[in-house]
């Protein structure tokens, strides 16, 4: 039943991108803000066909923790699911990908029209520069950030040690930031087709105010987000 399920699932959703993704194209030709009001859209029916093919729905925590104003959200990134959800979750957000996904048709013009902010991670400390060249940009729109300390998608229960790009983003932006541990590793894992019957947990924690130093920021970053996402993963199994 779960692979017939996963398939109505992916079946519903490239019908319901694709048909999204060719009507909306003149929202290309239209300001930022009209264009994710788009996307956002498309995300919230994306979470709305999970819930309704799969069983898999989610439960927002610390919502109290988020703020009106710009801030950074790092992210305990396990799926690709968070990076849907927070667009329907956060004041408008841009994240920081790596550049293949802007070179995906008609994806990657709508993230280069929303703003989103590709990385170059062979390049070393000259993609930062840019990043953060970006990131002010952004920042006078009034946008928040999304990131992932760790700098790629971790399976549950994993982590690796928090690279610098948080810090980079903190440092020269001047935000606060808003760690977001989850669990959705548990339900749409990298390399897995089937989506079981469950429910998503994200929860953001509290925030981290400006001006920490570069390790002080990545100790409390970690010290936060690992023992939040393990409670929660714990929870997911039960």
């Amino acid at each position: 039943m779960i692979y017939l399920r996963t398939f109505l699932f992916y079946f519903s959703f490239y019908i319901w991108t694709m048909i999204l993704a060719i009507l909306a194209i003149p929202v290309i030709f239209l300001p930022k803000a009209v264009a994710y009001r788009l996307v956002k859209f498309w995300a919230g029916g994306t979470l709305w066909l999970l819930r309704l093919c799969c069983g898999l729905g989610y439960e927002i925590r610390g919502r109290k923790h988020i703020p009106d104003s710009p801030a950074i959200y790092a992210i305990k990134h396990q799926s690709a699911w968070e990076t849907l959800a927070l667009l329907t979750i956060t004041p408008p957000l841009t994240a920081v990908l790596k550049k293949e996904l802007l070179n995906i048709p008609i994806y990657g013009w709508y993230m280069r029209k929303l703003g989103m902010i590709p990385i170059d991670r062979s390049a070393g400390a000259g993609a930062m520069k840019k990043v953060i060249r970006r990131a002010r940009v952004m920042l006078d729109a009034g946008r928040s950030f999304m990131i992932a300390p760790e700098g790629t998608r971790m399976p549950p229960g994993e982590t690796r040690r928090y690279q610098p790009g948080v810090v980079a983003l903190y440092k020269d932006l001047g935000l606060p930031v808003i760690p977001v541990a989850l669990n959705s590793g548990l339900f749409w894992p990298k390399g897995r087709w089937t989506k079981p019957p469950g429910t998503v947990l994200i929860e953001f924690l509290p925030q981290v105010a400006a001006g920490l130093g570069k390790d002080e920021l990545l100790e409390t970053l970690k010290a936060q987000i690992e023992p939040a996402t393990r409670a929660l993963e714990a929870e997911g199994r039960k």
